[in-house]
């Protein structure tokens, strides 16, 4: 197993690559756990950081470890060795803390344990995805560097039909992309092949593809709700389970979104944003009543003598 690691990651220089994605995996499943513990109200849980009332968010966290990392990577001049290694894990621990909020940052609002805070589990699978497929040698678009003393006539040939390739598949990936394919797509940025399928096939129907190329009652469009009745949304409901399963369960968008700043805080929901109500005038008091004739005075009754 030694002479296995040394001979596919360290000889062939994906040793960085490796730390990155092993302390990438390792660093989304920490914080995971630790969300969830949080959730559950775990009494000896850490929970929240919250100096001061402020609550402050692993993303801040992950951006100071991606600031370490990546520029302690600049500052190394050597290409190897262990110090490199070690920004690496600095810099995919940082990059799971970032990406595992990745839903707040695209809508700017504690979103965490709602249906659109799935958006982050989703970029953290296509990080892992990607990073997995460049730690197993593959390249995008089908990109091969020429082995060194190429004859010049013919790395010239060469350099052309590889870049004919790139733009072929770059085109055929961005189309599968457009056609709501987006696993099919990123895959397929590193197997060209399966780009090509993608970009051949129809087009989910709520996809740009479909809203620009599918007039509405075309057999088509047709065609495309049934084969996404029938394959894709049971796909998508795995998916979600097994989403659920490793990141925890996700509820329901509540009912006046957006939510304010603080609307979820460890997993408590709190109640959404009011509509604004127009202001109720005030009553008019009644009128005053007349006041009340005074009693005329009983007569005075006098004794006989």
């Amino acid at each position: 197993m030694t002479a296995f690691f040394v001979q596919r990651i360290v000889e062939t220089g994906r040793l960085p690559m490796f730390c990155f994605f092993v302390a990438f995996v390792t660093g989304f499943v920490l914080i995971r756990i630790s969300v969830r513990l949080i959730r559950a109200e775990v009494r000896w849980w850490p929970g929240n950081v919250t100096p001061g009332g402020l609550h402050i968010h692993h993303v801040v966290f992950g951006v100071a470890l991606m600031l370490v990392g990546g520029v302690g990577r600049l500052m190394i001049s050597d290409g190897a060795g262990w110090a490199v290694a070690v920004c690496a894990c600095v810099f995919g621990l940082g990059a799971a803390l970032v990406l595992d909020e990745f839903a707040l940052i695209l809508h700017l609002s504690d979103v965490y344990w709602t249906e659109r805070g799935r958006t982050s589990v989703d970029a953290v699978f296509v990080a892992i995805a990607m990073a997995g497929l460049l730690l197993l040698g593959l390249r995008p678009f089908g990109y091969e560097s020429l082995p060194p003393g190429t004859d010049p006539a013919a790395a010239w040939t060469s350099y052309a039909l590889m870049a004919a390739t790139v733009v072929f598949n770059l085109a055929m990936s961005v189309v599968t992309l457009l056609k709501g394919k987006i696993w099919t797509g990123i895959v397929g940025v590193f197997v060209p092949g399966l780009a090509l399928v993608g970009a051949v096939r129809l087009a989910v129907p709520s996809s740009p593809w479909a809203r620009w190329r599918y007039p509405a009652g075309s057999r088509k469009l047709a065609r495309a709700h049934r084969r996404n009745l029938r394959i894709r949304r049971p796909l998508i409901r795995l998916k979600i389970n097994l989403q659920e399963f490793i990141a925890g369960r996700h509820l329901p968008d509540p009912e006046g979104w957006p939510l304010r700043p603080s609307a979820l805080r460890g997993g408590t929901r709190a109640a959404p944003r009011s509509r604004r109500v127009p202001p109720v005038p005030p009553r008019p008091d009644p009128p005053a009543a007349a006041p009340a004739a005074p009693l005329a005075a009983a007569p005075t009754i006098r004794e006989a003598p």
